[in-house]
């Protein structure tokens, strides 16, 4: 039977090796939270994040050329963070969150932004370089 009063609890779709590999690229991006919480609500192009745009739009922690912008989006999505934003066109240079990116999202805004340790980097390196599953 069944028992009303329980609290619901939200399921993950995602298995652990990818939520631990998704969190681990998205603290070691060079993104700003506040770039993510754009991209929940609105697309967010290219313009918008590289060079000094970035920086005075909060959403970068330093000026990225508009490769490094696009290396870091195109890990972003291999990690299933991010997606192209796609119009009756085809692709464009726009980006939104996936739902994975969301659930991410959603843990990072309620406490403290969580710096990289050496350790974090150094796997994100390794896993992004190798472009392994786990």
């Amino acid at each position: 039977m069944l028992n009303v009063n329980s609290p619901v609890q939200k399921t993950s779709f995602y298995s652990q090796s990818t939520l631990e590999r998704a969190e681990t690229a998205l603290i070691c991006s060079p993104f700003k939270l506040g770039l993510f919480e754009k991209m929940a609500s609105d697309h967010v192009g290219m313009s918008e994040i590289a060079e000094k745009a970035g920086v005075n739009n909060n959403y970068t922690k330093r000026s990225l050329s508009e490769i490094a912008v696009e290396n870091a989006v195109a890990w972003l999505i291999m990690v299933g963070i991010l997606r192209r934003e796609v119009d009756g066109q085809g692709i464009t240079d726009s980006f939104r969150l996936t739902p994975l990116g969301r659930q991410l999202l959603a843990k990072f805004s309620q406490g403290p932004s969580q710096e990289p340790t050496f350790g974090d980097r150094l796997k994100n390196s390794i896993t992004r370089w190798m472009r392994l599953p786990f």
